[in-house]
């Protein structure tokens, strides 16, 4: 598809930033990554072959009678009788003295049914969940080994694991949470400056009664009636974030109605929405997009804090606030410190240098030469 002279200027232009360009590559590189989290960090194998058979564990359950043992329950796949019970087909020896079975069998033992291959997994690279309580010897926190690269939380989950899947529920939460607000923001903040008068004196009266309700009392005491969620902590943060745009836009409305191709475009009939949405709308794009790192950001810290103060996401969540958290709880343990600041400072980093990058595509002032 090919892009418009406007949409190539902009392109341009955002090329035009090196750093915005670099930023861009490494935030989608790592977001990308984060995003399959669960063939990079989790407890069980990708792939699995019993009997012949292929399975994947981290797409589907299965049952350790699935691979010849007894209970009905998911297998534990990390349990030696149970990577007996794979690599030996389901021989019953299993339970006896299944680690020196499986290294027979990794020594070309014979099999007793010749009929089935010796069975194998694939392991992610990182062989821990986010909630996975890693068997380590010591005390928790346990401190960085070859086998947790950055140490394990002061219930011994790999913090590594942790970082992953809290990367990526970060950068959802933020993105569901600004494209939802910044709807509602942009419609109210268009509809006030263009139409003024009463229409504006009534939305700014209430809008100045909404930003001073006290949010954070009043997530509290949803969480404490309804139970903690992630679709209701983003509920409510649109909520009370919807009028951070209004009055960025409402100016930029303001200033543009009475310009000379708005009463053009009205005196040839053109209807109230198509200006609003279609002429005036891009003119006010450049301001908008100027404050989108800043709810960006905002939506990260505010989920981090809530979950640093304990009223954000369930405790079972992969929470980079609640890894802050534990670094505060747990001072005799600098690597979780150093781990939460600089997994923060990357982040948002990485996204105030995309959208200083995206504010000059959109600003016309600037231009390719």
């Amino acid at each position: 598809m090919k892009l418009s002279p406007l949409n190539q200027r902009r392109w341009r232009n955002f090329k035009r930033n090196r750093r915005a360009v670099w930023s861009l590559v490494i935030f989608g590189i790592l977001f990308g990554l984060s995003l399959f989290a669960e063939l990079l960090a989790n407890d069980k194998p990708i792939l699995v072959s019993y009997r012949g058979e292929l399975r994947s564990p981290v797409m589907s359950f299965y049952s350790e009678k699935d691979f010849g043992g007894d209970f009905p329950t998911e297998a534990g796949y990390s349990d030696p009788e149970v990577q007996c019970l794979i690599v030996t087909g389901g021989l019953e020896k299993c339970f006896d003295e299944p680690t020196s079975l499986i290294e027979a069998v990794a020594n070309d033992m014979p099999l007793a049914d010749e009929g089935f291959a010796k069975g194998w997994m694939i392991w992610p690279p990182i062989p821990y969940a986010y909630d996975t309580i890693v068997d380590v010897p010591g005390v928790a926190p346990a401190p960085p080994s070859e086998t947790n690269w950055l140490g394990t939380d002061d219930t011994k989950r790999d913090v590594v694991a942790r970082i992953i899947y809290g990367f990526r529920l970060s950068i959802v939460f933020a993105g569901i949470v600004v494209a939802g607000s910044s709807l509602i923001g942009i419609i109210a903040g268009a509809v006030q400056g263009y139409f003024g008068g009463w229409t504006d004196l009534v939305f700014q009266r209430f809008i100045e009664i909404w930003t001073g309700m006290p949010s954070l009392y009043v997530i509290i005491i949803v969480f404490a009636i309804l139970g903690r969620s992630f679709w209701l902590l983003v509920f409510l943060t649109i909520l009370f974030g919807w009028p951070s745009l209004v009055g960025v836009v409402r100016a930029e409305f303001l200033r543009a109605r009475n310009l000379e191709y708005v009463r053009a475009a009205k005196a040839l009939g053109v209807s109230d929405r198509v200006i609003m949405f279609r002429h005036m709308l891009p003119n006010a794009m450049v301001a908008t997009v100027t404050m989108l790192p800043f709810l960006i950001t905002g939506a990260i810290g505010g989920l981090a804090s809530l979950d640093f103060l304990g009223f954000g996401l369930p405790s079972s969540a992969p929470s980079l606030g609640e890894l802050t958290l534990q670094a505060k709880q747990n001072l005799q343990a600098p690597w979780l410190g150093f781990t939460a600041f600089f997994t923060f400072a990357i982040m948002l980093s990485l996204l105030v240098f995309i959208f200083e990058g995206v504010r000059d595509a959109f600003d016309p002032r600037k231009t390719f030469s």
